[in-house]
């Protein structure tokens, strides 16, 4: 059964009293203090606030990549909290996808193949047709045997939306996906993204320094040392 279909009702993320602290010894540092956030089915969240203020870390958390110290993380009807590394893995796999600001794109693979490899490593008897697929629907269907260095900063962040997309995640984050981007080319990716998340009914949830950008979001969430400070449906009246 996919996963996704485990909750049929509810929310599609929700977080409640999470912490996070990260490093050890004496560096280490305490990064999320009690945050608790939920978010809707199909809903798109800015995640905003200053640099070190925690949204990096609370999208690694929700994404399951960083494990919460307290709290609880429930995703897509899964407890995080509750899997290990290898079921964290698989639930990533099925249900999340993922933008970086770095592109994380394998150098020695074809665009194709750098799609069709996490497909194929979740079982997908049809990864390279539906690496090809998305390949094309983000306008690359021309350079799928290229390689990442024959590629645009643009072009290999629309491979990088096209892997996260590929195997049909119910829930979408980017953190910064338009950072190493000039603004018109960041423009497309981000279109590219809503669009497939609006096509698709996923809720995506996107780490930005980007106010306009947050804007086109339903909702904006402001993170402060480690807190959420505001949450609104409009940023207009919020200074930056």
């Amino acid at each position: 059964m996919h996963s996704s279909s485990v909750s049929a009702t509810g929310p599609a993320i929700r977080l409640d009293k999470v912490e996070l602290s990260l490093g050890s010894g004496a560096a280490r540092v305490h990064i999320l203090k009690g945050v608790s956030l939920t978010i809707a089915k199909g809903e798109a969240v800015g995640l905003v606030g200053p640099s070190g203020s925690g949204k990096s870390s609370l999208l690694m958390v929700l994404a399951g990549l960083e494990r919460a110290d307290a709290g609880t993380v429930n995703v897509a009807g899964e407890e995080l909290t509750r899997l290990n590394e290898d079921a964290l893995a698989r639930f990533r796999g099925r249900n999340v996808g993922i933008v970086f600001q770095a592109f994380h794109l394998i150098p020695t693979m074809t665009a194709l193949e750098n799609v069709a490899v996490p497909l194929e490593l979740a079982g997908r008897a049809d990864a390279f047709e539906r690496a090809a697929a998305e390949l094309s629907a983000v306008g690359l269907g021309h350079r799928l045997d290229h390689y990442p260095t024959q590629l645009s900063g643009g072009e290999q962040q629309r491979v990088a939306v096209a892997r996260a997309l590929a195997p049909e995640p119910s829930i979408l984050v980017a953190d910064e996906p338009t950072g190493n981007l000039d603004e018109s080319t960041g423009q497309q990716i981000m279109e590219l993204l809503f669009a497939a998340q609006a096509r698709r009914g996923a809720t995506l949830v996107i780490v930005t320094h980007d106010l306009g950008l947050a804007r086109r979001c339903d909702r904006t969430v402001r993170l402060r040392s480690g807190h959420i400070e505001t949450e609104d449906a409009t940023l207009a009246e919020v200074p930056a």
